[in-house]
């Protein structure tokens, strides 16, 4: 009987690429393969550009393409598009190619299933492959993918997104999630674990997982007691996290730390309470069997209903929901 033929995936790169969008996946890949340890490749990876020789990517490592984009033909079952953005003045802005972008509008219909990395987004946005689709990209560039794509339903804080035969991910090393997800979907559970072990990889982030941590998604507090402050909550839950009660851990008054909160991070200190809270209980969902009431208790938002309407108000499901896509 005839070995099984390897799953192609062919990665689209140009010029100032994010070297992680191409190599990550790829690696992703290449381990799944070792790790089927049946004697035959479980996936082979080829990377096309325009010309098919070499180019530099953002961090200045150089890649040699298998092959020129001209050159992909026969059956495709994972096409992978990779990103690049630029830093014009303080603003960052996704790189769409305008060769890769007009041969993906033929390429993406002839590929069993399509996904781009990181900024790859704008260029499957700009060929018009995502319209009418929910989508995400990189978080520093999903308001510029929402403005030029009306027509997108884009999600800026997920890790991917499934749409039908279209995925799209989230900044960088998303990627590898995204990849990993697939394996999973190609040769099942258990081969996705195995290659999540090999790679020392967080199997259980999900696609609908946020892209980063409450204390991640503001900026670096220059005030110290600021800064000790919002590793004090995210640590202690629980605890009286009241605009008076951190102020007085903070030995300011209400008023002031209140202003002062604002101006560090960018929100409120109810506000920032709450998505710290949630985010406990978040984890505490994907990684303990404890009942809905132990959670909500244990992540300070004190009741089942106060659960449930945060979880309504920000993720759009239950408590419980949440915990059977995430479990």
């Amino acid at each position: 009987m005839s070995a099984p033929r390897p799953h192609r995936v062919v990665i689209v790169a140009f010029p100032g690429v994010e070297l992680l969008d191409v190599t990550g996946p790829a690696e992703v890949f290449s381990v799944a393969s070792r790790a089927a340890g049946d004697g035959h490749a479980a996936y082979t990876v080829q990377i096309a550009t325009e010309d098919g020789g070499a180019l530099t990517t953002s961090s200045g490592v150089r890649l040699l393409a298998d092959l020129r984009l001209g050159d992909v033909t026969g059956q495709v079952d994972t096409l992978l598009v990779s990103g690049a953005v630029t830093r014009p003045g303080a603003a960052v802005r996704a790189v769409v190619d305008p060769v890769v972008t007009d041969w993906l509008r033929t390429a993406v219909p002839r590929a069993a299933r399509t996904g781009s990395v990181c900024a790859g987004a704008h260029l499957l946005a700009a060929a018009g492959l995502l319209d009418g689709r929910s989508a995400t990209t990189h978080w520093l560039t999903a308001a510029q993918l929402t403005a030029e794509h009306p027509q997108i339903s884009v999600d800026p804080d997920a890790i991917f997104v499934r749409s039908g035969s279209l995925w799209t991910c989230a900044g960088i090393t998303s990627g590898m999630d995204m990849a990993l997800a697939m394996v999973a979907e190609d040769h099942g559970h258990a081969l996705a674990l195995a290659t999540a072990r090999m790679m020392v990889m967080y199997v259980k982030r999900s696609g609908g997982q946020s892209q980063f941590s409450v204390p991640l998604s503001v900026e670096e507090p220059t005030c110290d007691r600021i800064g000790e402050l919002l590793q004090w909550i995210t640590e202690h839950p629980a605890e009286d996290l009241s605009a008076e009660a951190l102020a007085r851990r903070v030995s300011l008054s209400p008023r002031h730390f209140s202003r002062l909160f604002s101006q560090r991070t960018g929100t409120t200190p109810a506000a920032y309470v709450e998505r710290a809270r949630l985010e406990t209980a978040r984890r505490l969902l994907e990684e303990s069997d404890s009942a809905l009431p132990q959670i909500a208790a244990a992540s300070g938002l004190g009741s089942f209903q106060t659960l449930h309407r945060c979880f309504r108000r920000h993720l759009g499901t239950t408590p419980a929901e949440y915990r059977r896509r995430f479990r």
